[in-house]
């Protein structure tokens, strides 16, 4: 997000007021921790007097900070926990044009609340509030963006949800293993033994959500499935929720084969990173071809995210960025 000029013009002091006392210790962090993160982020200053708020700052930046303090009010309000990472999330998205309201309101819509047995897992940008909408509506969906943004965490979140609430039967997560510069040949082990660290993302994912013995049963019963892209052929997978990460790395042919999986009751999300493809030179991806083959196709979704979206470390959003950047000078 863009901060305000240090020499913006400070206005009249702006407030915000809560009816409930009980919250504003967790609203406020320890040492008032989560204010001090708002005023760093936002170069607005604030004071808490009693059940009150005052700020002072730039008039657009003091707005941003009510929006996001309003949120984050709201989360409390809902039973959930507020983090460091959701005061990063709560400013965010009151900073984005014409988004203040989802930071005002994101807590209170069921629709944007992913209830998992561990935790409840909400969208922290406005793409993962794009994603998530998307991820509800449509039966395929194209997740794109750098890494960080929450793709596939957000579409394993979904997935498992449905699956808790018996709206599918299985989970399939799949990812093709492309070597990434090293050998997959020289790994120790069996062919499973082989393949597993490809598919480690995906398990971290589902450990996020579920408890490890909920896991492992699953898994043992075939409600959930974790396997390489080359062995979906063939199979037809009804009531599930499947899942295709890192697919930037597929080939056309590949990319054709995993979609026309796609059976009765069965939703899709495949996501993946066009600037990170690790085919061969000349060799196009499955997933470029495959947006072009789709676009304006019925019950396809199709969100792209940006650095803005990335929610890890904010020096992964600069590293991005940077990269970004490099390419357009190249392009140029």
């Amino acid at each position: 997000m863009t901060r305000p000029e240090a020499g913006g013009a400070a206005t009249a002091p702006l407030q915000i007021e809560f009816d409930d006392n009980s919250l504003l210790p967790m609203l406020f962090g320890e040492h008032d921790r989560h204010l001090a993160r708002i005023e760093q982020r936002l170069g607005v200053r604030l004071s808490s007097r009693g059940n009150r708020v005052v700020i002072e700052g730039p008039h657009s930046a003091s707005e941003t900070a009510r929006a996001a303090l309003a949120g984050l009010y709201a989360r409390l309000r809902s039973g959930q926990e507020v983090e460091m990472g959701d005061v990063d999330a709560a400013t965010r998205l009151a900073a984005a044009p014409d988004r203040a309201d989802d930071a005002r309101d994101l807590f209170g819509d069921d629709d944007l609340v992913v209830r998992t047995r561990k935790r409840r897992v909400t969208p922290r940008t406005p793409g993962q509030i794009a994603y998530l909408r998307t991820l509800r509506q449509n039966e395929l969906v194209f997740g794109l963006g750098p890494a960080g943004t929450g793709k596939t965490y957000l579409a394993v979140a979904v997935a498992v949800q449905m699956l808790a609430e018996g709206r599918v039967d299985r989970i399939v997560l799949s990812r093709p293993a492309v070597e990434a510069g090293e050998r997959l040949g020289f790994l120790p082990g069996d062919m499973r033994e082989k393949i597993d660290p490809y598919l480690r993302p995906l398990y971290d994912a589902l450990y996020d959500m579920m408890p490890g013995d909920q896991v492992t049963k699953r898994m043992a019963s075939g409600e959930i499935e974790i396997a390489p892209l080359a062995f979906m052929r063939g199979r037809t997978l009804a009531n599930a929720y499947v899942i295709l990460d890192e697919a930037q790395n597929t080939t056309p042919m590949q990319m054709k084969m995993f979609l026309t999986r796609l059976g009765e009751n069965s939703r899709m999300a495949v996501t993946g990173d066009l600037t990170q493809v690790d085919l061969p030179a000349g060799a196009r991806s499955g997933l470029a071809e495959a947006l072009d083959v789709l676009d304006g196709v019925e019950g396809v979704g199709v969100v792209r995210f940006g650095t803005a979206d990335v929610v890890r470390h904010a020096l992964v959003a600069r590293i991005v960025a940077a990269y970004d950047a490099r390419d357009r000078r190249r392009g140029a």
